[in-house]
């Protein structure tokens, strides 16, 4: 079974690109293997399979990131770029649950 993610990345005021991720969502493998990666990569990915350290698993062709109007998570774990670090999302308070180290 999958632990689907979303990556979520402010480019405006009410526009935050969702990345979907499909496996291995889960904080203790996708804080550390995020660390290495820029909230450009990810744009840049549109839809990924897994977030590696050493690579991003890509969908080949990827669907567009939805844009919504502020993070929201809509799998098991949301991430989102905060003070230069990844930082995942608490659902309810949007109030960062784990940081990097």
């Amino acid at each position: 079974m999958s632990t689907r993610a979303q990556i979520a990345i402010q480019i405006g005021p009410e526009a935050w690109p969702h990345v979907y991720t499909h496996f291995d969502g889960y904080p203790s493998h996708m804080l550390p293997a995020l660390a290495r990666w820029t909230p450009e990569d990810i744009l840049a990915a549109c839809e990924i399979r897994q977030v590696r350290a050493d690579e991003l698993d890509c969908f080949d062709p990827p669907r567009d990131p939805v844009i919504l109007p502020r993070p929201t998570c809509q799998f098991c774990h949301l991430y989102v770029w905060q003070d230069g670090a990844w930082v995942e999302l608490d659902p309810e308070t949007h109030a960062p649950e784990r940081t990097t180290q």
